[in-house]
């Protein structure tokens, strides 16, 4: 399964999130999550500028906005939509 983490360089919360789903994904190896800089790709910008940090599941566009919390990212990796 694919993720995309979206935020952008500097944001405090964003390393936050980072962290967080870093710490839930520990043992998973079959669980990808690719840090987007929304800065450098504009066709993230329009829906998720006011959002980050936002974790994407990169095949079905389902999202979890921060403020997101272990058991969140669990649920929603868990609940995968693929």
């Amino acid at each position: 399964m694919k993720y995309l983490l979206l935020g952008t360089s500097g944001c405090h919360l964003c390393e936050l999130a980072e962290e967080l789903i870093n710490e839930c994904l520990a043992a998973e190896t079959d669980i990808k999550v690719e840090l987007i800089d929304i800065a450098e790709q504009t066709q993230w910008q329009q829906d998720y500028a006011t959002l980050i940090p936002v974790l994407l599941h990169q095949k079905s566009l389902h999202s979890l906005n921060w403020p997101f919390t272990k058991t969140q990212v669990l649920t929603f990796i868990k609940h995968s939509y693929d």
